[in-house]
């Protein structure tokens, strides 16, 4: 393996942004490749079967095309269903967001009460909670499922007031849960964080299970001997997406505050027979 090759990042959308911004500032040197499946997201609602297809396409594609060193599911419903799958099928690391999330929100709450928003199916698959139990079985966790704050993301709405008054209304219950610790389930959310904090209280302590996800990839990176040797310009990453180059790019734009303009290209969903795969 190739120490200078890049590192790919998978998302079913534009929240796995906040991971690659995280990652950018904190591995300066490294190439990143990202991935956007914004053609068939929300994931949240979908069967763990498409979840699994969609997040090896894109793995697939990065591997065999693009040479990744190792892949990071920037997505926590598909961590919560695809990362077990990803790590048996490729011969690289695979590493998602959602270990790290609890790990930090475990070591940060006081009163062992955890409130976790994310999508429905993350919610569903309880992976939060199992994590958080696996590290203290007293925690009290508070899960909330928040599509719609996805789409407000995804729809480039996240600095509106429509979006505040979102956040507030749908915030109210795990506040009054008495939470001191939440985990933005969703790499989405983060966009959201403003609004989200105004809405939940400066006294909770916000997770970003994005962000702490940098950290077991300088780990991983160090543990696997694949940091690389050579220096990189993050002008050089490169940004795709599955669906409209145009808004995606506005977002990243926006997100990231790349001073440059960005490498934003179009994936094509290909049907061959049954099966899809994913090229330029």
């Amino acid at each position: 393996m190739n120490k200078n090759n890049p590192i790919g990042m998978v998302d079913s959308g534009v929240g796995g942004l906040t991971v690659i911004k995280a990652a950018q500032k904190q591995l300066p040197n490294e190439q990143f490749i990202f991935i956007g499946d914004t053609a068939r997201m929300p994931y949240g609602p979908r069967t763990t079967d498409e979840v699994i297809a969609y997040t090896l396409q894109m793995a697939n594609f990065l591997v065999n095309e693009k040479h990744i060193k190792l892949l990071v599911i920037a997505c926590n419903t598909a961590t919560a269903r695809a990362l077990s799958v990803l790590q048996d099928q490729l011969s690289i690391p695979v590493i998602g967001v959602i270990q790290p999330g609890a790990k930090a929100a475990q070591l940060a709450t006081k009163n062992k009460k955890i409130g976790v928003i994310a999508t429905q199916g993350t919610v569903t698959s309880e992976a939060y909670d199992v994590q958080l139990h696996h590290y203290n079985s007293q925690i009290t966790v508070v899960s909330q499922a928040e599509p719609e704050f996805v789409q407000t993301v995804e729809l480039n709405k996240y600095h509106s007031d429509e979006a505040r008054k979102l956040v507030n209304s749908h915030l109210t219950s795990l506040k009054a849960a008495k939470i001191d610790t939440l985990i933005l389930g969703c790499t989405h959310f983060p966009l959201l964080t403003p609004f989200i904090k105004s809405a939940i209280g400066e006294n909770v302590t916000l997770i970003d299970s994005g962000q702490e996800t940098v950290q077991v990839i300088q780990d991983c990176l160090a543990q696997s001997h694949l940091s690389t040797v050579s220096k990189h310009d993050h002008n050089d990453d490169v940004y795709y997406t599955t669906g409209d180059p145009v808004l995606f790019k506005a977002i990243a734009t926006d997100w990231l505050e790349r001073e440059k303009t960005l490498d934003v290209r179009q994936l094509k969903i290909v049907d061959a027979g049954t099966q899809q795969h994913l090229e330029e």
